[in-house]
């Protein structure tokens, strides 16, 4: 069923469908573009598909798919419309790094996952898009700008990127792991993203920390729970990494983000950490058990 929360806001003054889960309707509805492209869980299995014009079309190149997509008025970030992997079918990439699909008659809109099926496996063509942007956004970090806790350069085995909110219990949770993490070889880099926006007492919290002479020293006791001196400088990132944050579409912390871009929005114990990134957690306690 289409939850009454879409069917509510702006409205779109011409016959179009929804198709959802074998349902149709058609007529004139209202709905809300900000339910539909920020709320709706985006690598659900059920696609939303918007008809937005009837009657056969001529194919329509990019420029005309963006000017299409203005014209009817959908309040949508709208960043880029580039050919994708699907013929016949547009990208339509969103500035909070989310991805949409439009037909080349500009008639469907799709919101959802594409997945291309190949010989051997079924690949989700969206992610790995979502995955190059976002390594592509790594080389243009400024560590010197981030907090980073890593073991001697000669024993990094992985580099993690952690947009981390200094009150929030499972950062806390995570930071309080941070020299497990060091020993597996997983150097942890964070990025300010005090979930409460501009002017909260996270984000005092976050320039405070950002503006301190020892910023490794402030976040720790931040994350502890203890008082930190009020501070303020000109050069904090805070509101940078906030950005960078909407960029690689983030949605909460901490969310990190592996060197091969991959996006994952949750706390995992160093050890769990470890797989997932491909260290040998056990041929590490061997060795250490036999020195």
């Amino acid at each position: 069923m289409v939850q009454s929360a879409l069917l509510e806001g702006v409205t779109i003054n011409q016959p179009f469908s929804v198709l959802s889960a074998g349902i149709t309707m058609r007529h004139r509805i209202k709905f809300s573009p900000v339910f539909l492209f920020k709320a709706l869980p985006f690598k659900a299995l059920l696609f939303i598909v918007l008809a937005l014009s009837v009657g056969s079309a001529l194919a329509l190149d990019a420029t005309e798919i963006r000017a299409k997509l203005h014209d009817i008025g959908l309040d949508i970030p709208l960043e880029d419309v580039i050919p994708s992997e699907a013929v016949g079918y547009f990208e339509v990439r969103l500035s909070n790094d989310r991805i949409l699909y439009v037909n080349d008659t500009g008639e469907y809109l799709f919101s959802g996952d594409l997945y291309l099926i190949q010989p051997n496996r079924v690949l989700n063509a969206t992610e790995a898009r979502q995955a190059k942007y976002r390594r592509e956004l790594l080389t243009h970090l400024d560590e010197s700008e981030m907090i980073v806790f890593s073991p001697p350069p000669s024993q990094v085995k992985a580099r993690i990127t952690v947009f981390t909110d200094i009150d929030c219990t499972y950062c806390r949770k995570l930071h309080r792991e941070i020299l497990e993490f060091n020993h597996r070889g997983i150097a942890v880099r964070y990025l300010a993203y005090p979930r409460t926006g501009y002017g909260s007492a996270s984000w005092d919290k976050a320039v405070s920390v950002w503006c301190a002479t020892d910023r490794q020293l402030a976040l720790t006791g931040a994350k502890a729970g203890k008082t930190i001196k009020p501070l303020h400088c000109a050069e904090h990132p805070v509101e940078a990494h906030y950005a960078l944050g909407q960029d690689f579409g983030v949605t909460g912390t901490p969310a990190i983000v592996y060197e091969n871009g991959t996006l994952q929005s949750g706390y995992l114990p160093a050890q769990e950490m470890a797989r997932q990134l491909g260290i040998n957690v056990a041929e590490d306690s061997n060795k250490a058990g036999s020195e």
